[in-house]
């Protein structure tokens, strides 16, 4: 006699399994593809993927930094007050423009440039144009302390800054006379970003393009911006302005 196993349950019959689906003929097991970086031992594997580089960032907007204009004007430190009339805002000098100290004054105002916020960069932007109207013979010994809160204000890759400093550049060269020529040296500091964006215009098709009219398509602004600096830069400012920018063309030379 054949003694049964304890716990071991009645056999299943052969025809009672499951039968195991059978792939056609001619059906090819796709294989999972697997997604690698390039120049590694596993981008040589088969059925692999190489994933592309990233973006290099040349557009995105960089983090803005707490500013020395906002500190001072915070602090009460500008002789300066917010006048509303019928024409809109506008600033309330408490002193005279022509006696302020040019040295001290001036490169706190281009320092608001990168302020976004209001009033932040209403009194930045603002100032700087009642300075540079009334500044005449006291602009040019302050150029060299201008460069560093020009460079930091286009190194943001804002485009709103970036439209505001530009237009700021183009009043600057024609404040007074040889200021054009003394910004020639710092060039290679004002110029990598505007060379970025030249090509930025904005293609409109059939419709209206209305940032023309305000002065806010970036494009027209940096054309704008290195006829005035090739006019009022002397001999040596296409150049100069070539070496950092090769597509530009010559206003004058054409």
């Amino acid at each position: 006699m054949v003694v049964e196993e304890a716990g071991s349950g009645p056999s299943k019959p052969v025809g009672d399994r499951c039968p195991q689906l059978q792939e056609p003929l001619g059906h090819v097991k796709k294989s999972k593809q697997q997604v690698s970086d390039g120049f590694t031992v596993k981008a040589m594997m088969k059925n692999t993927v190489v994933r592309g580089p990233p973006l290099a960032g040349a557009f995105k907007e960089r983090p803005t930094k707490p500013t020395a204009f906002r500190k001072f004007y915070d602090r009460g430190d500008f002789p300066i007050a917010l006048e509303h009339d019928a024409k809109g805002n506008r600033i309330a000098w408490k002193v005279e423009i022509e006696k302020l100290d040019y040295h001290f004054y001036l490169p706190l105002f281009f320092d608001g440039l990168c302020e976004m916020t209001f009033p932040y960069e209403f009194f930045a932007r603002q100032g700087i144009h009642d300075m540079l109207e009334h500044g005449g013979n006291k602009i040019l010994p302050v150029i060299p302390q201008l460069i560093i809160p020009i460079k930091n204000a286009l190194s943001l890759r804002n485009r709103q800054v970036i439209c505001i400093t530009l237009k700021v550049l183009q009043h600057l060269v024609a404040s007074a006379d040889m200021v054009g020529e003394a910004l020639v040296p710092y060039y290679r500091q004002i110029l990598p970003v505007l060379n970025i964006f030249k090509n930025m215009n904005v293609n409109s098709g059939d419709g209206i393009d209305y940032s023309q009219q305000k002065r806010e398509n970036i494009g027209d602004l940096i054309q704008e911006t290195l006829e005035a600096f090739e006019r009022c830069g002397g001999e040596t400012a296409y150049i100069n302005i070539k070496y950092m920018i090769p597509t530009y063309q010559s206003c004058i030379l054409n």
